[in-house]
């Protein structure tokens, strides 16, 4: 019973906040096109007092509207809009022809909108927030010829790696000024001269801070190797703006890269393998709070579980999957990998049962919010699950199974990676199928497997006579 009334209150807070957005969302739109409208006629300060009533009652109107078409139909709400901005259009006779081409903008704006959210996948839309986000930097927290590096870089470069280089760069100029410039200097006023009066000892002193820092309202630690892609990025634009001739000198090309020692490969035992995917069946050692989301989520994580362990997929594969992109007729799916290519593997029927299984509870028991439609993979609150979210349920398992071992999903994909290498010894087919471009990643990975092979035939061929008995 308090199962159910915690299931219900969920849903109930899940549809309440899902409506507020609508009408929040809403609000913004109208306020964006209401700008967009006084701007158009910003020389014509008779029409203004017509524009403002017009607005408030687009504002109630669209918003109500919103609410009530969203549950039905994004097409209904583009007609409703075709109409109300062609009605003003006859009710402003004198000014048809310039509030007809306004209107046309208005409807084609917000019917590109709503077909674009329906139609945009997981990649799309982490594009764009990724794009979103670099610009707000470039706005807000970086300075103003760092716009001018962002540009030249596009071409060569994913927007995940230049969202990187912006947040390592905002770090920078953080440390520079507060401890060169001693506060004295805003980061949005430093001018291309102030890189150049930055020294190789200061870029030193800025891999020191990196190991401890505050920034805003929170700690943060650096290992050596967020330091080392820390170093990188500053690199990075130091020499861009030196190869341009817009600073006569590169003091971070004096600055030595932090020693990176080799990490162990982190996997599970094949015994470990078994008890994983157990525990999430049988949900044996989780907590009472894990127990009451358990019996619900326990097809769909051992579906994840198996996915991950049974070919080798990184997390972002995963969670971009889409209903479409499995195929059961040859136990195949599309992934789309770093960099956007796609690729068509395979799993087993193990990995296919659990699947099906999935996809046959999902479909009777889940509905998936309009956005997202085709994603695969749902979480509670029917939207596509995020990379956090799996995170936490592969750790939430492998902390029963392996307490000493902090296993993520990208250590799944270790798993496999080094299963497959034992099971075939071709380096070449485990670096095609986990993705990666260059075979010396896999080569440098699994070095200690190849290690092991070596030791292990010590010894099978003789060399002196064994004496007999």
């Amino acid at each position: 019973m308090l199962l159910n009334y915690a299931v219900s209150l969920a849903i109930a807070k899940d549809t309440l906040w899902r409506y507020a957005n609508i009408v929040v969302l809403l609000f913004c739109k109208s306020f964006y096109f209401y700008y967009t409208l006084y701007f158009s006629t910003l020389f014509n300060p008779k029409f203004r007092n017509w524009q403002n009533c017009h607005f408030s009652t687009s504002v109630i109107l669209h918003s109500a509207v919103a609410i009530l078409f969203s549950k039905f139909s994004q097409f209904n709400h583009i007609l409703f809009s075709t109409i109300w901005s062609f009605s003003s259009c006859i009710f402003h006779k004198k000014l048809f022809v310039k509030y007809l081409l306004i209107s046309l903008d208005f409807t084609l704006a917000r019917a590109y909108n709503l077909y674009y959210m329906k139609t945009s996948d997981y990649y799309v839309q982490r594009n764009n927030k990724n794009l979103e986000t670099i610009e707000r930097l470039l706005n807000e927290e970086l300075p103003a010829f760092c716009f001018d590096y962002f540009v030249a870089i596009e071409s060569q470069t994913s927007s995940l790696t230049r969202l990187n280089y912006a947040h390592d760069l905002k770090i920078f100029f953080y440390y520079m000024q507060e401890k060169i410039f001693r506060g004295k200097k805003q980061v949005r006023e430093f001018t291309l001269s102030d890189l150049e009066t930055v020294t190789n000892t200061d870029i030193e002193y800025f891999l020191g801070f990196l190991t401890h820092y505050k920034y805003g309202e929170r700690e943060h630690f650096c290992n050596e190797r967020a330091k080392a892609r820390k170093l990188s990025s500053v690199r990075a634009m130091f020499k861009h703006f030196f190869n341009k001739g817009l600073i006569s000198v590169d003091n971070s090309a004096k600055v030595a890269t932090p020693k990176l020692h080799e990490k162990p490969i982190i996997r599970l035992e094949q015994n470990e393998v078994y008890n994983i995917i157990n525990t999430a069946e049988n949900g044996n050692g989780l907590s009472p709070h894990q127990m009451a989301y358990h019996e619900k989520n326990k097809v769909r994580d051992c579906a994840i579980l198996m996915l991950f362990l049974g070919t080798g997929i990184r997390i972002s594969e995963l969670v971009g999957l889409n209903n479409k992109d499995i195929n059961f007729d040859n136990n195949s799916f599309i992934v789309t990998r770093k960099g956007g290519s796609k690729s068509i593997l395979y799993f087993d029927n193990d990995v296919a049962a659990a699947l099906m299984r999935y996809i046959d509870q999902k479909e009777q028991q889940q509905k998936a919010s309009l956005d997202d439609a085709d994603a695969l993979f749902l979480s509670n609150k029917n939207r596509r699950i995020t990379v956090r979210a799996v995170e936490n349920m592969v750790q939430k398992y492998a902390k029963i199974v392996s307490p000493l071992k902090k296993i993520s999903p990208h250590k799944l994909r270790s798993t496999y990676g080094t299963q497959l290498y034992k099971a075939t010894g071709d380096i070449y087919i485990v670096a095609d199928i986990l993705g990666h471009k260059d075979v010396n990643t896999t080569r440098k990975h699994y070095a200690a497997i190849s290690d092991d092979n070596r030791r292990s035939v010590v010894g099978k061929v003789k060399l002196i006579k064994p004496e007999d008995d």
